[in-house]
């Protein structure tokens, strides 16, 4: 298990205890302190002294990208499950996931997840809320693969995945986007499959200082800025489908800044769909491309769909005009925000 941890004393005591409390005994805990100044190093020796499944590679803080990818390479295991130093792992985690990647339908796949149960305040966090039951709801490899394009299909200190896929697709990679997300649309890309345990096995906690809410690589636009690019090569890879009018559902101004990064890989939006009669247009301002009403969309198989919008139920509402016009998800349409 591979646990990167940067001050966080307040919270890694629970967080090896609950791994300590794991039903599987083959585990063996590296943690890699990634110059931590608050006392953590501390308490890993102490804890180290009565635990001799538990390694600590202490480092020099390079940050959370470098310091996964020392983890990596110091592994000695054949699965690799990550862990989060706030988090906490059910007891049987590791022995259901272990589980399934041995069992007939893993054995075909690369990455396994779990359910997570939301460990916070669903009102105060309603957005975090909204996510896990998201994430919840990804219980398919065909699934996850489909709405990867959405968010990233699985919690990343929920998964356990076959050391050797590092070897094959490479680790983890730096820059203005989120590590793990980056990762997963690699390895899907390449043709991983990702399967889900559906049990709640994994705590996760949001923490005000975690750097989903802190740092800009994980910032909205870092994320549409990231996908543009494995959207392009998703539908350079199907070129029945690239050679369709391309539309993007979605006019307002925010959804035409983010779909702009499609053309940076190539992409035309052939025009905007929208439901708002008041944005409908043969062109904005007599330039650019059209915006359509649902109403006027073409046939299955007359165009191609993304659908840009991110608001609380807007994409199930979309899938669910698309499904009723025999339009396919993954065939005629994707969700990408």
């Amino acid at each position: 298990m591979l646990l990167p941890a940067r001050d966080a004393a307040a919270t890694l005591d629970r967080a090896i205890a609950s791994i300590r409390h794991q039903t599987f005994p083959g585990w063996e805990l590296l943690v890699v302190d990634d110059g931590s100044v608050d006392g953590t190093t501390e308490l890993l020796a102490a804890l180290a002294r009565d635990e001799p499944r538990l390694r600590v590679l202490r480092r020099p803080r390079e940050g959370l990208v470098v310091a996964l990818n020392a983890g990596l390479a110091a592994a000695r295991g054949e699965l690799v499950a990550r862990m989060d130093a706030d988090d906490e792992a059910l007891p049987e985690r590791l022995a259901a996931q272990v589980a399934w990647l041995d069992g007939p339908e893993g054995r075909a796949h690369g990455v396994v997840s779990c359910l997570v149960e939301h460990a916070g305040d669903a009102a105060a966090q309603a957005g975090y809320a909204r996510h896990v039951a998201w994430l919840n709801g990804l219980l398919t490899p065909e699934r996850m693969a489909l709405r990867r394009f959405v968010d990233a299909p699985v919690a990343h200190p929920s998964v356990v995945f076959r050391r050797e896929l590092v070897a094959r697709h490479g680790g983890y990679r730096a820059g203005d986007f989120p590590e793990d997300h980056e990762l997963w649309l690699r390895w899907m890309d390449a043709g991983v499959g990702f399967g889900k345990v559906p049990r709640v096995l994994l705590r996760w906690h949001d923490l005000p200082g975690r750097l989903s809410r802190t740092d800009a690589r994980y910032a909205p636009e870092a994320f549409f800025r990231l996908k543009a690019g494995w959207i392009a090569r998703w539908l350079r890879a199907r070129p029945a489908l690239a050679a369709r009018p391309l539309l993007v559902w979605g006019a307002g101004r925010p959804t035409r800044l983010r779909a702009a990064a499609l053309a940076s890989h190539g992409l035309r939006v052939a025009g905007y769909v929208d439901v708002d009669p008041a944005k409908v247009t043969p062109a904005l301002g007599g330039r650019g491309p059209p915006v359509w009403s649902p109403s006027a969309l073409p046939p299955p198989g007359g165009a191609f769909v993304l659908a840009y919008v991110s608001s609380p139920g807007a994409r199930e509402l979309i899938a669910a005009d698309l499904a009723a016009r025999g339009w396919v998800e993954g065939r005629d349409f994707l969700l990408c925000a």
